[in-house]
């Protein structure tokens, strides 16, 4: 048993003692159909705390010799599949968390020297009949075991984007292409590996980096296939964690789900935890990174940059180019090569149906506002965000005339960094007017209603607060009087049967000087 080779089952034992633990093991099945094949070459991206380090403890004490884990995993879905025990601690096993290794490294730049130095000496630790040079990289090793015993390797590379992403000092990103090209470019050391799994948030790098890690097959958060539903909570998994410890599914929804995987919709792992084990919806995963990821990106400037971002603010989705991005944190050329990294990086969420992002959930968007207030060419933008909060409340007063000019100001906004047309055009403003009751409220657009569609709906998400159902009918060059009248005659409140409160009707009209009449009444079933 080692650190590095041949590691014991502590790590995956720690993370079954925690509190929540959603089984995860079946990934193992998947991953062992691909063992001693042409595929065995796998990397799983996905944004940080969404679990990739715990997938590789998952994974050590599995296949690791190292340890005895058939009890550990007697209990877990894994025990029930048909390849269970065919590679439970059978295989020799190399971890390595590349992050680790540098912030650890007493030379930062001779990093893969003191590792390899390391690893070099638990194989003459473990394999005491074989004579190892002591200039023997890891990869040499492998090869010498290999040719003693016939034995395989499993190799998992925790964070093995970390020095692509930033790059330490040219001598060690260098020496660092070399360490991959030795581990997985090598035909001979090819049959060797059993498996190479290598996670981190980015997929593997369409550059310098491209030749030395282009035999991997990707599993990303734009599409992981049949890895999907291990990238992060699926909603089969969180249900059942909001009945056990009373949280508000409906809630929790809103709060962290909004990236969508193989029709799987996928919930922040992380986010999920923390929620059920304080019963607080918090701002969990902003509170381990910064706003300054979206901020360093957009102060650039890209050309469309600002007016699809005021889109997304305003509830929209965009369409995007995922194909042209490089997969590093340098190399950005257009608006599409940023969001395609925030996609990464879990701030936007991805339609690959539809080839189109947005904001994925209101934790998320917190963060999306934080950064507008950082960013003077977003001035406005913040300054419409925060009056969102007292518009609601005048909202429920039934202040009009405050409604009005907060939507001549919206209105405004958004026209001028986008070519909108007539209603359409008035149901953005409204939308990024009102962005704070998303925070309370599901707002659904053109909700087919009693004999026709409503331009906009608000509906409460929890019951026990006394928030007013909202129903917005959007007019232009005619009259407020005229819209309540459509919500009257078209029965538009049926399509809130089941809601038990009050309802607000908003009618709205604008003319062409986008100069904008509200008239607000009350409707009580």
């Amino acid at each position: 048993m080692g650190i590095y080779l041949n590691p014991n089952n502590a790590g995956f034992k720690e993370t079954l003692a925690g509190k929540i633990y959603v089984d995860k093991t079946l990934m193992i099945s998947e991953l062992n159909k691909f063992i001693g094949t042409p595929d065995k070459y796998i990397c799983v991206s996905r944004p940080r705390r969404f679990g990739k380090t715990i997938a590789t403890k998952m994974l050590c004490a599995y296949y690791s010799k190292g340890c005895d884990s058939r009890e550990m995993f007697s209990k877990l879905k894994i025990s029930k599949a048909k390849n269970y025990e065919q590679y439970l601690n059978k295989l020799n096993f190399i971890k390595i968390d590349v992050a680790s290794e540098y912030q650890n490294a007493n030379e930062k730049e001779n990093m893969l020297v003191e590792l390899t130095d390391f690893v070099r000496s638990e194989f003459v630790a473990q394999f005491p009949q074989i004579k190892f040079d002591p200039k023997d990289t890891i990869a040499k090793c492998i090869l010498r075991v290999y040719a003693a015993t016939g034995e395989t390797f499993v190799i998992i590379l925790d964070e093995y984007d970390c020095l692509v992403r930033n790059q330490f000092g040219t001598h060690l990103f260098a020496d660092y292409l070399e360490f991959l090209n030795g581990l997985f470019k090598s035909e001979t050391l090819s049959n060797a590996i059993s498996l190479a799994y290598i996670t981190g948030i980015l997929p593997v790098v369409r550059d310098r980096v491209q030749s030395k890690l282009n035999n991997f097959r990707e599993y990303t958060i734009l599409k992981a296939y049949n890895l999907a539903e291990f990238v992060g909570f699926t909603e089969k998994e969180v249900k059942p964690l909001c009945r056990k410890y009373k949280v508000d599914f409906t809630k929790l929804k809103k709060e962290y789900d909004g990236y969508s995987l193989n029709g799987l919709e996928i919930y922040n792992p992380e986010s999920v935890v923390m929620c059920m084990e304080t019963g607080d919806f918090d701002n969990f995963w902003g509170r381990t990174s910064t706003y300054a990821v979206i901020t360093d990106r957009l102060k650039h400037n890209y050309k469309g940059a600002k007016d699809d971002v005021i889109k997304m603010i305003a509830g929209e989705e965009i369409k995007v180019d995922v194909g042209a991005y490089l997969n590093t944190m340098t190399d950005f050329v257009t608006k599409d090569d940023v969001f395609t990294y925030l996609i990464h990086l879990g701030y936007l969420a991805y339609d690959n149906v539809k080839c189109t992002c947005r904001i994925p959930n209101i934790e998320v968007r917190k963060e999306w506002h934080r950064a507008m207030a950082a960013m003077p060419d977003y001035s406005k933008t913040d300054e419409i965000i925060k009056a969102s909060e007292e518009l609601l409340e005048q909202t429920f007063l039934k202040n009009a005339d405050t409604v009005a000019q907060a939507l001549n100001d919206s209105h405004i906004h958004v026209t001028s960094n986008r070519n909108f047309n007539n209603e359409n055009a008035l149901a953005a403003a409204v939308y990024i007017a009102y962005v704070h009751a998303l925070n309370f409220y599901n707002c659904f657009k053109e909700l087919t209603t009693g004999k026709g569609f409503a331009d906009l709906v608000y509906v409460p998400i929890n019951k026990e607060v006394e928030h007013p159902a909202l129903i917005f009918e959007l007019k232009h060059n005619k009259s407020t009087g005229n819209a309540l009248q459509q919500i009257k005659n078209k029965q538009y409140f049926e399509a809130l049967n089941n809601y038990q409160g009050n309802i607000l009707f908003v009618a709205i009209n604008y003319d062409d000087d986008k100069k904008h009449q509200c008239e607000i009444t009350e409707w009580v079933k």
